[in-house]
């Protein structure tokens, strides 16, 4: 059988326009490349498996990407749907929420937001599904699923028959909540439950449940009416300007746009400020924002997954890179053959058009391959991203997969068709077949070596920003807290309402205490209002205090102090050391003398040179009025802790005032157990003496303090892990090309080399020769991703204003692991230049 080769000529002459000449040409060539390419698999494999890494994580990143960043939400008309943000720097609040007077004042006087909705963030113990549990809830009013627009997937959702104190209690239950707890179960529609909380318990029926969508601002497990909690109800809740807990939805008006709508409000919120300068004092700069519900959803998300995002695409470019040596390389072994094509007639564009077809295989046996990677990462990309955003906890492979490989792997095969230097006509006629070899090696060697600097430029961004999140993490994990964590149990003891007493509950809190200290395995236990670390919102929160008989100096006014409610053994218990005074006793009782334990910090600030003990302090914070059991009456100092800083990985300055947990609220408890063995297998014993003293009580979130200080780390640790992995691939590929580069240095200056040893040259000075080449191509590459970094960050920087920058550290570690490994990546073929054959080296010349 005879093969035929497709004439552009015999397709121009039978009519064929010039597109589908070209393709039906092209097609031909990718016959010709597939039997030449197959006459050297090794290139064949290395350069699909290169690009097969490249193609396969920038598809796989930027699925998650599309599904994260830019899926559109489920909600109605998302791109009227704004979220209303208020925010005090000089409190350091990012997040102030909103009160209901606030909310009232500004919801009076706008046109731009057609109707606001309102959601608070409470915890409820339910009644209703099995045994008593806490549940993570929502309240929302009745506007709120409209201006949402969602819609239920089962019965109805709340509306305005569900409003005001009069209505009757009503829940929808979230998608997640009703198909993994309830097991999609269509018969709770109707049903009855009862939610407790503030020592009051309330009915409510669950009329629906609604449609899968994203849990903002809190992932919850129901939402319910505002009847539903006794403290929405309450004077301090209605009336109390600074009591915030309230997040507000709006959706734009037709014909207003985002940016009238932040002019209105800002207008509307500096006329509220002006006319309650007492609660808005200048100093804390109370401002208000408002932004699309989309933006603010993917706010934390966005900086890391576009960050990834630009790494892959630093992998991708080091990966067409490195292919580009490889092509170039071979182009450079195949010169003879193009410039005896050229001298027999072949154009420019039949040329490229042959290259573009070898590039076509290449690359989509790459794009192929990279599908194969990129499918199962974007199930551990979906992971990774679940830590900054909800949205990922749905994402699925899809066909933005496919198609951004396809896309990649075309763009590359044009890429690499363009990359070689073709004979010139004058170059391909008669002796200069030959002469013209060392003009196209000398183009061709310094496009590789722009190709190899180029790599080593983007590994060093990609190792240089690992090694900031390296860093960061070491820092995080030498940090010392202060407080014992090993063999440390924590768990949440939540306030639970079945018709005790706060006197009885109380009594509850002080018998689980005892009958848990008592138990074998147990050497400490404490109760404190909230777990180390864990309760973030809570821990960092400060109020104002005074000492008494100094309020009248300037300097102490607002004194801000964190505030923690611990039982006696506390201290103990975590092993944080009394400096002076004593621990709290049982005596310590509600009706007894107020008394505290504050840090160091504050004996230090207050009382320079004196004693602190027997001095008074007191809450003047306005915010007390809101928390019944906090008491401005002044208390009396007696004792001293070391500083410990329970909420920061990192310690950091801050004052904190301990006051007993028999004289603080009933907000709950945190059980904290210090364990002379493994802590876990104390957890049951733990759970069946709590419950023995309150049938009802749940007993949550039992971890050691290890593990929460593991998972607060897990970000940090993964991001490391990530960026660290594609520095270390970039830096892999990179030193091949390297090696590459080097090897077709020493092939082309073999007969350079020859002469060289012919004429006495020791071998270990080619030897260091080489060495010094590649260890140059090393610090070049260094110095221009230096400077692309430099400008990278200046731009980035009007973006992403918290983007943190590498130091001379990360810097200098950088660069002495990229020429270090450059230069022993260079031995090989420093070696192989060293012991050049004299006389084959000048017989094949």
């Amino acid at each position: 059988m005879t093969t035929h080769t497709i004439d552009t000529a015999e397709l121009k002459a039978a009519g064929i326009t010039r597109p589908l000449r070209y393709a039906a040409a092209l097609l031909g060539d990718l016959k010709v490349a597939l039997r030449s390419l197959g006459r050297t698999p090794t290139l064949w494999v290395t350069v699909a498996l290169t690009l097969a890494l490249g193609i396969g994580v920038n598809a796989a990143i930027f699925s998650v990407v599309r599904g994260v960043l830019l899926r559109p939400l489920v909600n109605r008309d998302e791109d009227r749907l704004i979220y209303i943000q208020q925010s005090a720097p000089g409190l350091q609040v990012d997040n102030a929420t909103f009160s209901i007077p606030e909310i009232t004042d500004i919801g009076a006087h706008l046109e731009t937001i057609s109707k606001l909705g309102t959601f608070s963030t409470i915890d409820f113990t339910a009644q209703g599904f099995g045994e008593t549990r806490g549940i993570h809830s929502g309240v929302v009013d009745g506007a709120y699923f409209e201006v949402m627009g969602l819609k239920p997937v089962l019965g109805r959702l709340l509306d305005a028959r569900d409003d005001g104190p009069n209505a009757a209690g009503a829940v929808v239950l979230t998608y997640k909540f009703w198909v993994t707890t309830l097991h999609a179960d269509p018969k709770v529609i109707g049903k009855v439950i009862r939610l407790g909380s503030m020592m009051q318990v309330r009915s409510a029926t669950i009329v629906g449940v609604l449609e899968p969508s994203i849990p903002y601002p809190a992932e919850t497990e129901i939402i319910a009416n505002v009847v539903t909690s006794p403290h929405h109800l309450s004077a301090t809740m209605v009336q109390g300007r600074e009591h915030r807990m309230t997040d507000v939805f709006g959706r734009l008006a037709p014909g207003a746009s985002l940016k009238s709508a932040r002019a209105e409000l800002r207008a509307v919120y500096a006329a509220m400020v002006a006319a309650h300068l007492d609660v808005y004092k200048p100093k804390y700069h109370f401002q208000i924002d408002a932004r699309l519900l989309r933006e603010q959803i993917n706010k934390d998300a966005s900086t890391v997954l576009w960050l990834l995002f630009g790494a892959s695409g630093l992998l991708f470019l080091i990966a067409c890179s490195n292919v580009a040596n490889l092509i170039l390389a071979r182009t450079v072994r195949r010169e003879s053959e193009l410039a005896v094509r050229a001298a027999l007639g072949a154009t420019s564009t039949a040329l490229r058009r042959s290259l573009l077809a070898e590039g076509l295989v290449l690359c989509g046996s790459g794009g192929l391959a990279g599908m194969l990677v990129a499918i199962p990462m974007v199930t551990v990309l979906a992971r990774y991203a679940l830590r900054f955003s909800v949205r990922a906890a749905d994402l699925a492979v899809d066909f933005s997969v496919l198609w951004m490989g396809l896309a990649l792997a075309l763009a590359a095969a044009v890429f690499l068709a363009y990359v070689p230097r073709l004979p010139s006509a004058d170059s391909s006629r008669g002796l200069g077949l030959t002469s013209s070899a060392g003009r196209v090696t000398g183009s061709s060697r310094r496009r590789i070596r722009v190709f190899t600097v180029v790599q080593v430029a983007a590994s060093f961004l990609l190792l240089a920003s690992a090694g900031v999140l390296l860093r960061t993490l070491l820092s995080l994990q030498k940090a010392q807290p202060g407080f014992e964590t090993g063999h440390v149990l924590i768990a949440d003891l939540p306030l639970t309402s079945d018709g005790r007493t706060p006197q009885q509950v109380a009594q509850f809190y002080q018998e689980a205490l005892r009958s848990v200290s008592a138990l074998p395995g147990v050497e400490d236990a404490a109760i404190g209002l909230m777990a180390p670390w864990r309760d973030q919102g809570f821990l960092r929160f400060t109020l104002q205090f005074a000492v008494e008989g100094k309020r009248g100096e300037s300097s102490k006014e607002d004194l801000r102090a964190r505030f923690r409610f611990v039982s006696p053994g506390y201290f103990a218990t975590l092993g944080i050391p009394l400096l002076e005074g004593r621990d709290f006793t049982e005596a310590d009782r509600k009706e007894a003398e107020p008394v505290v334990i504050v840090s160091k910090s504050i004996a230090q600030q207050l009382f320079p040179g004196q004693v602190a003990l027997n001095r008074h302090v007191m809450w003047t914070d306005p915010l007390i009025k809101y928390a019944p059991g906090i008491s401005p009456v002044a208390s009396r100092i007696v004792g001293v802790a070391v500083d410990v800083d329970d909420a920061n990985i990192i310690p950091q300055h801050n004052l904190t005032i301990y006051q007993p947990f028999a004289q603080g609220p009933l907000f709950g408890a945190c059980l904290v157990v210090r364990a002379k063995k493994d802590p876990y297998a104390l957890v049951p014993t733990i759970t069946k003496t709590v419950r023995a003293a309150a049938a009802t009580q749940p007993v949550e979130h039992p971890s050691t303090l290890e593990d929460v200080r593991t998972e607060v780390l897990a970000n940090n640790r993964v991001n490391a892990i990530v960026f660290g992995g594609f520095a270390a691939l970039a830096l892999a590929i990179s030193l091949v090309g390297v090696t590459g580069v080097l090897a077709f240095s020493v092939s082309w200056r073999a007969r350079e080399f020859a002469i060289r040893l012919a004429l006495g040259a020791q071998p270990r000075r080619i030897l260091a020769g080489v060495l010094v080449e590649g260890a140059t191509i090393a610090a070049i590459g260094i110095a221009a991703g230096g400077l692309l970094g430099w400008g990278l960050s200046r731009l980035a920087g009007n973006y992403v204003p918290e983007l943190q920058l590498p130091g001379p550290i990360p810097l200098i570690g950088s660069a002495a692991v990229i020429v270090t490994s450059a230069v022993l990546a260079s031995l090989v073929p420093a070696a192989r230049a060293a012991r050049v054959d004299t006389l084959q080296a000048l017989r094949a010349e």
